[in-house]
């Protein structure tokens, strides 16, 4: 939901247009920070995830310089005559992990306005407070998100692919490894603008159904359904073995209702409005919202799910390298 306290804008906020959903100097900070699955996935070469499989497939796709541990039948024996380096043929089928971006395009992830991102900008300004310019809405937080882990799991040559979804699969890009895929994966989420309604649920279980490898899926999403329904869909992917990460990105005022005057609300994926004095709601409200998230978060784990819930007040890039330092440290 959004306040209407100001006029809407139409325009996306700053930090969804193109080209700012891959930092350079996020990518400097993650250069050194490797993405591993924590469960055995199917692949075909050594490296940095456990493969009850090998052999290759019959597609070019690159090379990449011998490490320890690849097997001496996939080095091209020529280039080494040539350099004296080893280098090893990799095939588009054969990568270390197939990774499945979910990123959610509903309505309700373009909140909030852009004009209520630049008077929140303003207002942490004045207060000094940390992070203030890292502030954006949710889609565009999400899409940094995916935007950073594309590039982070087919610089370490894993193949990834890219869901956009609402109440249903808007876009599906199949995932590849090649490093030109990650332009085709960066050019969708700039041109993409949320809108419909939602519908997590479904969505999570066409994927699982699609997904026929094992691997690894990441839903990036405000996860506004039944949280019994979205724990059901997380499930399938655990069914079929597939290691899943949820990053659960909220608005602060969504967890908190951090509005001090009377406000009226308008629905963005259904345009219902209401008007609400939040000091009379605010203690039953947080209440709510604070039982939903812990719904969330034990269900997942329970079911070994990675949740993870992000506040888009919080810099993106500190949070994802936060959470990849200690995937690392317990993985």
């Amino acid at each position: 939901m959004r306040p209407r306290r100001k006029p809407h804008a139409t325009g996306r906020s700053p930090a969804g247009r193109a080209g700012r959903f891959l930092d350079p100097a996020v990518v400097g900070r993650l250069r050194n920070i490797e993405l591993r699955a924590r469960l055995v996935v199917e692949g075909y070469i050594a490296g940095l995830h456990r493969s009850p499989y090998h052999g290759f497939s019959v597609e070019f796709a690159e090379y990449r310089q011998y490490m320890q541990g690849d097997s001496l039948r996939h080095i091209d024996w020529k280039v080494y005559a040539r350099t004296e380096r080893a280098y090893v043929k990799l095939f588009e089928e054969e990568t270390n992990l197939i990774g499945y971006l979910l990123v959610d395009a509903s309505g309700s992830m373009a909140f909030p306005t852009h004009d209520e991102v630049v008077a929140r900008r303003r207002e942490d300004g004045r207060r000094g407070r940390i992070g203030a310019s890292a502030y954006v809405d949710k889609f565009a937080y999400a899409s940094m998100l995916a935007a950073s882990l594309a590039w982070l799991m087919i610089r370490q040559h894993d193949a990834v692919g890219l869901a956009l979804f609402d109440e249903r699969i808007r876009t599906l890009i199949p995932h590849r490894s090649v490093r030109r895929h990650l332009f085709h994966v960066l050019g969708t989420l700039e041109r993409a603008t949320p809108s419909s309604t939602t519908g997590v649920a479904p969505v999570l279980h066409e994927m699982a159904e699609r997904m026929r490898r094992r691997g690894l899926a990441v839903v990036i999403s405000d996860l506004m359904d039944d949280p019994e329904a979205v724990l059901m869909g997380l499930k399938h992917f655990r069914h079929r073995q597939h290691e899943v990460i949820v990053f659960h990105v909220l608005d602060p005022r969504e967890i908190d209702l951090g509005y001090r005057d009377e406000v009226e609300f308008e629905d963005l994926e259904t345009g219902r409005r209401l008007r609400v004095e939040p000091a009379f709601l605010r203690e039953r409200y947080r209440g709510d919202v604070a039982a939903w998230l812990r719904t969330l978060e034990r269900g997942c784990r329970r079911h070994n799910i990675d949740y993870n819930l992000l506040r888009t007040d919080t810099p993106f890039d500190a949070a994802l390298t936060a959470y990849l330092g200690k995937r690392l440290r317990v993985g």
